[in-house]
């Protein structure tokens, strides 16, 4: 009987904890946007609207992973323990 199944079950339960376990925080994302505005400009950074933007800012979690919106427009997101910047599109 091959082991490959049960080694592939086990790799799979594991990396399902462990993105449970590693899903960020509402203040990790919050810490994420101030950082990404004050990157993006430092006159806004200064002024604080990173803050603000954070501060706006919705948390939505989904488990393995989670997403902030802003007005409706998603700004960042994460897994694993790592949260993206996302630049809001002015589409809508």
């Amino acid at each position: 009987m091959s082991k490959t199944p049960i080694v592939s079950a086990v790799v799979s339960v594991i990396a399902v904890a462990l993105a449970f376990a590693l899903n960020p925080s509402p203040e990790q994302h919050r810490a994420k946007i101030k950082e990404a505005v004050a990157e993006r400009s430092p006159i806004a950074g200064a002024l604080g609207m990173g803050a603000l933007a954070a501060f706006a800012s919705t948390y939505h979690p989904l488990g393995v992973a989670s997403y902030t919106t802003v007005n409706d427009r998603t700004v960042s997101w994460g897994a694993f323990g790592m949260v993206f910047f996302i630049q809001p599109s002015l589409d809508k």
